[in-house]
């Protein structure tokens, strides 16, 4: 049995211990210090191959591997326990580190480079689509005002800004920088326009009656999986009076359940961060 895990140590454990020895477990992660940390995590398996790569790259990182089809494959997406837990990385809104967000360090582009150089109209934007922030647009034209006067370093002057552009009266509902944070790390790694297609060749990878499980943790990713996978499971576009279709839809697989698996009470209890993760599943035909 081949399985494929994309994002860091966290459930690896678990599928390799499922596996025994009659299996190969494939982790790919982008971030060079998550996969450190799975190595050392899985230093008693050797069953267990280590990539560094991007999750939208699987048919090619497949291909190196001289692997025509895996049996699994779990998508674990978004920024990891790890990576928000280490706050020189600069994911976190809380304390005071530089501006990057990187999950792939050797890739150039940083949440300081987006936040000191995009346009303002693009800023915005980017806040809304991504953050669906209400208050974007003035999130964006101060992010322009303070830039002007001294480059933005940090997460700190990040926050304040934020904080600032947000009526007190509205900031009661969660700390007022996280979806602008959010989006601004969507943007430097590029987590959702590919990710529809990423869905899809992540199922034409599955052998017949493979399962491609993937955990969201926010609405933006889990509309783009829940879209994948309506249209893999096959939408007929005919007209309804039709007595056939002639549209040739076609169906790569079903899927298994229909509304999200979500944690339990008792996980959300264990683990806070699990409140907002949704589990699909894919059965490839």
């Amino acid at each position: 049995m081949l399985t494929v895990h994309f994002g860091g140590a966290g459930h690896s454990k678990e599928i390799i211990k499922k596996l025994s020895n009659k299996g190969v477990l494939i982790g790919i992660d982008r971030d060079k210090e998550a996969l450190q940390a799975a190595k050392n995590n899985l230093k008693e398996f050797t069953n267990v191959k280590y990539i560094h790569d991007n999750h939208d790259n699987i048919k090619e990182i497949l291909d190196k591997l001289d692997i025509k089809k895996v049996d699994g494959i779990l998508l674990d997406l978004g920024v990891s326990s790890y990576q928000l837990d280490e706050r020189n990385r600069g994911f976190s809104y809380l304390g005071e580190n530089e501006l990057d967000m990187r999950m792939d360090k050797t890739q150039s582009l940083t949440a300081k480079e987006v936040i000191n150089t995009y346009e303002e109209e693009k800023l915005a934007n980017i806040i809304y689509e991504y953050g669906e922030e209400r208050f974007s647009r003035q999130i964006a034209k101060n992010i322009c005002i303070e830039r002007k006067k001294t480059t933005i370093n940090t997460t700190k002057q990040l926050v304040e800004i934020i904080e600032n552009s947000i009526p007190k009266s509205k900031q009661k509902n969660g700390h007022p920088a996280k979806k602008t944070f959010q989006a601004i790390r969507i943007e430097v790694n590029n987590e959702i326009k590919p990710l529809y297609e990423t869905v899809r060749n992540c199922i034409e990878c599955l052998n017949a009656g493979g399962r491609l499980c993937i955990i969201t943790f926010h609405s933006l990713e889990d509309r783009a999986v829940k879209n994948a996978y309506i249209d893999a499971n096959g939408k007929c576009t005919c007209p309804k009076d039709l007595p056939y279709c002639v549209c040739g839809a076609k169906s790569l697989g079903e899927i298994i359940n229909r509304k999200p698996i979500v944690a339990t009470k008792e996980e959300q209890l264990e683990n806070s961060r699990s409140k907002s993760a949704k589990l699909r599943i894919f059965e490839r035909r």
